[in-house]
């Protein structure tokens, strides 16, 4: 491939696309430059069709290399190591929109690779990555239906802002990741603030129309150096097949599709699957590319059988394959406080899809720390995604959390977390683990919806109840139903899974995915406005459970105190090496005591009373002497002249032997030891800070 290079305004700077110098052993490679910052996106296809599988195998690889940030990998072995979750998050973000965009029946497997070779700390590469494997795509010769435009859009200050920095994006209401062709939308990531339907609206008017110059810049760069797309085969099965399975299935299909419960249905179909493969001899007429038709071959017709029923039934009847109607939610329930010993558990089902959400709640030492190429910071809230398969009724090994389980948790994690308080308010770490144990359908908005239930029980003063629903689709040319809480084989059979999550004000998270060539925006804003129409009755169920926060903690959950100390008495506070929070933890019993750099101090225990009596180690660390205050004091050192004694923590003065008594004392050891308390007065701290106490002062 000839060396080209293109450019393309982008935000306020300019995307550069280059081709023909970097790995020219892939099908197409390019590499997308934004200020310093630079990715190289590769594209590679087998050369034969995957027999074995009834699906499109695509890989999406997207890796950050330190190096492109000027640094080493922390860690015992200094190499990059297993993808961290912001490499997973973009892999799927890239994988999302160019999937649904290769040919019907294409299962050669293809392989995406974006590498981050550079970054200068200010532009995420992600965005770039998604460009630069649509362009790859497109001027290689593997099938694709593209190219595709994307932009990050972030409102700041009721202002739109096109492709912002990473500082830019802290002071962001609205972050929307926008892919699209010329004639819709193709995906969307994005977060907010309880942002107003009206204006998410306008936000993904104006990054479609952003989009299209990104789109159209990569046909040119295709006439410039585009390879001619190669012929591949495609899985296509023969009409008369079809017709013979639609023969033998007969009425059997709707009879199936009539029962409401997932498991007795998914039965009943394995049953007449097994019915349809068992004997393959009355296929013997049809062969696919010249072979036997064999059972893998008729599963696939068969699922395009159901495909055309499930959708029928909507068409023609408004009816779904569980009897609801297209914007019909199913049944509800909520439930708090449902296990004994955690911090706050949330349990929210609705229809077959359950999620037990639990809450713990940690101290500043449990936050997560995450390094990425545009620095280190430390988070305080978490929420982790699990789906077992018994929740669907199957038998699979256990391992780690997979890409879906990744991506469904951040997802869910961007709807709550904009209703938590702020760190002054409410100094915990705070972590939510949604355990999914039934699933049938949009298992993640029942994650917002239980994760919010357990923040409230546990006592989290959030500022608003968050309830996420997913609104699916099914298109026949211009006709179209949008179709509220969409279970699995809707979602299977259908063209669309939109996620929106947020509160009464407005909206906090928001995912789009198609199976189709792309949205039109006025079906997707038709589907906002019925989103919103069913959160609003979600969210009357969950607050009739419970309506605010509760005003306590769990006794289980650890106490912590906050005090504010000058930043110059930081250094007397920690002691050298540590010496005197060590000391403080010790006799107090306390957890931990951190202090950060503006001088606060969280002290965290399991329970009141030593917290407390830490509050006040410290306090009186702090405080400043005062002639004539009475103190109470303990003796720590006696001399032939007087004893030592501590009056505040870590402060010592000297009681000397005049001042113990009105009475004569002639040995001091005859009348006090080390370790005895009694009230001081400070009589006199002279120039060199030295403090005089007196005990008969105090006792008069």
């Amino acid at each position: 491939m000839k060396l080209c290079k293109i450019e393309v305004p982008f935000g306020a700077q300019k995307l550069v696309i280059e081709t023909g110098k970097l790995a020219k052993q892939a099908n197409s490679a390019v590499t997308v430059s934004l200020g310093g910052t630079t990715v190289l996106v590769t594209v590679c296809m087998s050369k034969k069709i995957n027999e074995e599988i009834d699906y499109f195998p695509l890989m999406v690889e997207y890796q950050e290399k330190t190096y492109s940030a000027g640094r080493i990998p922390g860690g015992f072995f200094k190499r990059e190591g297993r993808p961290t979750q912001k490499e997973i998050l973009t892999s799927r973000l890239i994988d999302r929109p160019v999937r649904p965009l290769f040919p019907q029946g294409f299962y050669n497997d293809v392989q995406i690779v974006a590498t981050v070779l550079s970054s200068d700390g200010e532009n995420d590469p992600d965005v770039m990555a998604i460009v630069g494997a649509s362009a790859a795509l497109h001027i290689s010769d593997i099938p694709f239906n593209g190219p595709v435009g994307a932009v990050r859009l972030c409102m700041i200050e009721d202002s739109f802002v096109l492709n912002p920095t990473y500082a830019q994006r802290l002071n962001a209401q609205l972050e929307l990741v926008v892919v699209g062709l010329e004639k819709g939308i193709v995906m969307i990531e994005g977060e907010s603030k309880q942002i107003p339907e009206a204006k998410v609206k306008e936000a993904l008017e104006f990054a479609f129309n952003a989009l299209q110059p990104i789109r159209e810049v990569q046909n040119e760069f295709r006439k410039k150096v585009g390879l001619e797309k190669g012929k591949v085969e495609l899985f296509n099965s023969p009409v008369e097949l079809k017709v013979k399975l639609q023969q033998l299935v007969g009425k059997r299909l709707e009879q199936v599709y009539k029962i409401a419960d997932k498991l007795s249905r998914e039965e009943e179909r394995n049953n007449l699957i097994k019915d349809l493969t068992k004997d393959l001899s009355v296929y013997s007429d049809f062969k696919i590319k010249g072979n036997e038709i064999n059972a893998n071959d008729i599963v696939k017709v068969f699922d395009e059988l159901e495909y055309d029923h499930v959708r029928h039934l909507i068409f023609n009847h408004q009816m779904r394959a569980d009897g609801r109607n297209p914007k019909q939610i199913r049944e509800i329930t909520c439930e708090i406080d449902v296990l004994p010993r955690t911090h706050g558990t949330g349990l929210f089902t609705r229809g077959q899809t359950q999620s037990l959400a639990v809450v713990t709640l940690g101290t500043k030492k449990d936050e997560q720390l995450i390094e990425g190429l545009e620095g280190v910071n430390y988070e305080n809230f978490m929420l982790h995604y699990n789906f077992p398969s018994f929740s669907t009724g199957e038998t699979k090994p256990l391992r780690g959390p997979g890409r879906r389980e990744i991506g469904h948790g951040a997802l869910a994690c961007k709807a709550l977390k904009n209703v938590l308080p702020g760190k002054d308010k409410f100094p915990y770490t705070i972590r939510v683990v949604s355990e999914i144990l039934e699933s049938n359908g949009s298992s993640s908005m029942a994650s917002v919806c239980a994760g919010c239930l357990s923040l409230m029980a546990a006592g989290v003063p959030i500022t608003d109840t968050v309830a996420g629903i997913s609104v699916g689709l099914v298109t026949e040319g211009e006709k179209f139903y949008l179709l509220t809480d969409i279970m699995g084989l809707e979602d299977h059979f259908g063209d669309m899974d939109f996620k929106v999550a947020g509160t009464r004000k407005g909206i906090n998270a928001i995912q789009l995915d198609i199976k189709v060539n792309s949205i039109p925006l006025k079906v997707l804003t038709a589907g906002l406005d019925q989103a919103k129409e069913a959160r609003m009755e979600i969210l009357n169920k969950m607050e009739a459970v419970i309506s605010r926060p509760k005003s306590d903690l769990s006794e289980y959950a650890p106490r912590i105190l906050t005090i504010q100390i000058p930043t110059d008495k930081i250094g007397e506070v920690i002691g050298p090496g540590g010496k005197v929070i060590k000391k403080i933890i010790e006799e107090t019993q306390c957890e931990s005591i951190d202090i950060e750099d503006d001088g606060t101090v969280l002290i965290a225990s399991l329970n009141k009373e030593s917290g407390e009596k830490a509050l006040r180690y410290v306090q009186g660390m702090i405080e400043e002497p005062q002639v004539g205050k009475i103190y109470d004091a303990k003796v720590v050192k006696i001399a032939n002249f007087g004893a030592f004694c501590e009056f505040l923590p870590e402060k010592t003065g000297l009681v000397h032997i005049s001042e113990f008594s009105s009475s004569y004392v002639k040995d001091l050891n005859t009348v006090v030891k080390i370790g005895d308390t009694f009230k001081v007065k400070i009589i006199e701290i002279d120039q060199m800070k030295r403090v005089n106490l007196s005990k008969k002062q105090a006792e008069e």
